[in-house]
């Protein structure tokens, strides 16, 4: 029995050669190996598709036979056609978790509003002080600290700005 090219291509793929090597041994277009991969690779996808139609098909198959005057709610329904539609659309049900705040480099104290305050802090271009000042002013009340104690710190960092600019 005979092999053919591509299934020379397919052997000498399977261990790992590169598509150069595969053309130089076989005396070959590099391309022809491009295209027996390619090939292969849509047959594979388009056959975990059909595997995904046929498994949706059998569920809607046993859901149409006759149940005792039973009727289906949708969670069984759900249950029943999930194993087609997962491998059909590549999902997988999971149940939502909301994600964990970063606290050290994205705390959510400091996000409100859209734009995060360091953002804006070097978009203005602003000094230690005022770069406090808005900190403060944007966290008051966000954050598990007294709101009041951090507007008097920015009201604190706003008058030393103002007396250095006083005294410049």
């Amino acid at each position: 029995m005979k092999m053919t090219e591509a299934n020379k291509i397919r052997r000498l793929l399977a261990k790992g050669k590169t598509a150069q090597e595969i053309a130089a041994q076989l005396k070959t277009k590099v391309n022809r190996v491009y295209t027996v991969k390619w090939l292969d690779a849509k047959k594979q996808k388009s056959s975990k598709i059909i595997k995904a139609v046929q498994e949706t098909k059998a569920a809607m198959d046993a859901l149409e036979k006759p149940r005792r005057k039973r009727r289906i709610t949708r969670k069984q329904l759900l249950k029943e056609l999930k194993p087609g539609l997962n491998a059909l659309f590549g999902l997988e049900y999971k149940k939502y978790e909301a994600p964990t705040p970063d606290i050290v480099n994205h705390p959510p104290h400091y996000k409100s509003g859209g734009v995060e305050t360091i953002d804006f802090i070097e978009a203005k271009d602003l000094n230690y002080r005022l770069g406090n000042v808005v900190k403060y002013v944007a966290r008051a009340g966000k954050k598990a600290t007294d709101p009041v104690q951090d507007l008097e710190k920015a009201a604190w960092y706003l008058q030393r700005e103002i007396n250095a600019r006083k005294n410049a």
